[in-house]
């Protein structure tokens, strides 16, 4: 089982759209995926049909755990949209204090996930901060995927985010960048470009994903409508798009676990 982490200090890079899109790419190659969600927006849970509030989230293991109480993590497991997934509330707020005064804070994820059997794999949608919610997503990860709209601010937050990996590598030394994937891309634009160029020059051109994700309206409305872009519109870019993406992953992560 590999754990990744799906992070970047800005918000609305497709965080969410590539972790929903990435696990249902996927399952649709036969893998066990599980997604957890660790962002108090809750905004995965929400764009796999999940509107209401959910009373078994995963705030209530966290509590619970913080407490002092032993918990089982699929207690809170739920089926949405076909997808195995741990859900989050708006609630999930509340952990960042109460995890913050609990002996080994930074590992409770970890040891709530040591005990899944069964998944290929694990993707954690993390808030766009380091808090405590993502340190212990980062912490409990073997690598962190990081989605980059190829303009100037979020390759600032892309920047900031791996200064601060320097540090979760003192928690975590196994924890790798498994590598950037643009999204909302238009390779008519000059910025795109220059941006692409520009990571690809100052982290190395094997930490790029070749698949980029096109703009396409697509992927916010299977988002809208609760479900992934396999099942909403199998012919649209969006379904080309993380299709390849699947592949590019796959191709990325078999070595590595044939390795080991």
């Amino acid at each position: 089982m590999k754990i990744i982490s799906i992070a970047n200090f800005k918000g609305g890079v497709g965080k969410t759209t590539t972790a929903i899109n990435l696990a249902a790419g996927l399952k649709n190659r036969g893998k066990k995926v599980l997604l957890v969600d660790v962002d108090p927006q809750a905004n995965l849970t929400q764009s796999v049909g999940l509107t209401g509030e959910v009373d078994n989230a995963i705030y209530s293991v966290l509590h619970k755990e913080a407490m002092g109480e032993k918990t089982d993590l699929t207690d809170a497991r739920v089926r949405a949209s076909g997808l195995d997934l741990i859900p989050a509330s708006l609630d999930l707020a509340s952990a960042e204090l109460e995890l913050a005064s609990v002996y080994g804070r930074e590992h409770i994820l970890s040891q709530l996930l040591a005990p899944l059997k069964g998944y290929d794999f694990v993707l954690i949608d993390c808030p766009p901060s380091m808090g405590m919610l993502t340190i212990n997503a980062l912490v409990a990860s073997d690598y962190v995927l990081i989605p980059l709209q190829a303009e100037f601010l979020p390759l600032k937050g892309a920047r900031s985010f791996l200064k601060h990996m320097d540090l979760i590598r003192k928690l975590n030394k196994k924890i790798q960048l498994l590598g950037f994937v643009l999204t909302k891309y238009d390779d008519r634009k000059k910025m795109n470009r220059q941006i692409k160029r520009e990571i690809e020059s100052e982290f190395s051109r094997d930490k790029v994903f070749r698949t980029t994700i096109r703009i396409n309206i697509a992927l916010a409305n299977a988002q809208e409508n609760g479900t992934d872009i396999f099942t909403y519109e199998a012919t649209s870019n969006g379904a080309l798009d993380y299709t390849d993406l699947t592949t590019e992953f796959l191709a990325r992560m078999n070595p590595i676990i044939k390795r080991r």
